[in-house]
């Protein structure tokens, strides 16, 4: 015995589908403050420095804020949040290799100057 799907209940629960889907995208409210946390972190990270020493991941911090922002004005606010997020954490990134780079140079002057130093302390130590 074969069991017929009623179109009428098929019909109904596509409808519900839809009507649920439609409502779950026109609920996400636009991603305003993760817009401005994001454009905030790729300003800040966005320096000489950083630029220099971390050009990749600035770069693609500010193609992330690019494309939350074109997903915003597409209202995909979802989409836009994401990327919002990720063009922050991306801009920490750059700011954190930056500053690694900063501290990595520092360490390396101040081992240059240490043994700098000690050759002239042994230079003028009599034997």
């Amino acid at each position: 015995m074969t069991h017929r799907a009623n179109p009428f209940i098929a019909k109904t629960w596509l409808s519900v589908a839809l009507v649920g889907a439609l409502a779950a995208c026109a609920s996400t409210p636009p991603p305003t403050q993760q817009m401005s946390l994001a454009q905030a972190a790729v300003q800040r990270a966005n320096t000489g420095s950083t630029a220099e020493t971390a050009a990749g991941e600035l770069q693609i911090a500010k193609g992330k804020l690019a494309s939350a922002q074109q997903a915003e004005s597409s209202k995909d606010y979802l989409r836009a949040g994401q990327l919002a997020d990720e063009a922050q954490l991306d801009a920490q990134v750059a700011e954190l290799h930056a500053q690694t780079a900063r501290s990595r140079k520092a360490a390396q002057e101040s081992q240059d100057a240490a043994r700098a130093l000690r050759e002239e302390m042994n230079r003028k130590t009599p034997r």
